[in-house]
């Protein structure tokens, strides 16, 4: 009788179990394999004219590829996805790179957003860290509008963003949509680094990615859609502040 009442308690543990040890054993055989030495600006430069000649060849396969790719290492939090988006921009150009590189980081993103929402959520968050409580009174405040300044401003790993907004419940819309909005601007800015960057290394020129993001036109933009982005979590505080004014006058 008691194998029987455990039976099912055990097959639901199994299946919230299922995705985060399939993440786990994907992210293990990826460092353990070192395929993370193919996601260097070294390897883009050495293999660039093959590269271009793969996608010359077969352009739709090699850009489902890319977008699968792209995903997957999102989605077991591979914390070098910006590699991944300057590869986009080199590969495919601005059109159709930036929006495969949208794509891609959503749906990649998303799959981890999910898994950190099963009831196993704490072993991600245990990898998250004290970062998950750093981010909790901004969702508390207002979810779409912090999701998207995350986003927008990479103050915390995209990946540590994914895993806390699962486990503070933000929900899938607001998640969504933030994300793909939010990651536009930078997707562009390091698609942008990407696509000039073939003729940087035929000439035998270095590729910077400090060094574009601290100029003006890269920058300015961005700090200006973080201002709007914050617009909405200012005039939060500001009505909260005014609704306790009124209850307790001095």
């Amino acid at each position: 009788m008691t194998t029987q009442e455990n039976t099912p308690s055990a097959g639901g543990f199994l299946k919230r179990a299922a995705p985060i040890a399939v993440i786990a054993i994907a992210l293990g055989l990826f460092f353990a394999l070192d395929l993370q030495r193919y996601f260097t600006l070294d390897n883009l430069r050495e293999n660039h004219e093959a590269l271009r000649a793969w996608v010359a060849a077969s352009p739709l396969l090699a850009l489902a590829i890319f977008v699968s790719v792209y995903a997957a290492a999102v989605a077991i939090s591979f914390p070098g996805a910006t590699i991944l988006t300057v590869f986009g921009g080199f590969l495919f150009g601005l059109w159709p790179g930036v929006p495969a590189v949208v794509l891609a980081a959503t749906i990649g993103a998303v799959i981890i957003f999910l898994a950190s929402k099963t009831a196993l959520g704490d072993l991600l968050t245990g990898r998250a860290g004290g970062l998950v409580k750093s981010m909790e009174q901004g969702f508390r405040e207002n979810e779409l509008s912090y999701m998207f300044v995350l986003r927008l401003v990479p103050v915390f790993p995209f990946w540590a963003i994914n895993i806390a907004a699962g486990v503070l419940g933000v929900s899938l819309r607001n998640f969504v949509v933030g994300t793909f909005f939010g990651i536009i601007p930078g997707g562009f800015v390091y698609a942008s680094i990407g696509h000039a960057a073939g003729a940087a290394f035929s000439a035998g020129e270095d590729v910077s990615l400090s060094g574009i993001l601290i100029q003006p036109q890269t920058l300015l933009p961005i700090v200006g859609l973080t201002v709007l982005a914050l617009i909405p979590v200012a005039l939060k505080r500001i009505s909260k502040q005014a609704a306790s004014l009124d209850e307790h006058p001095q």
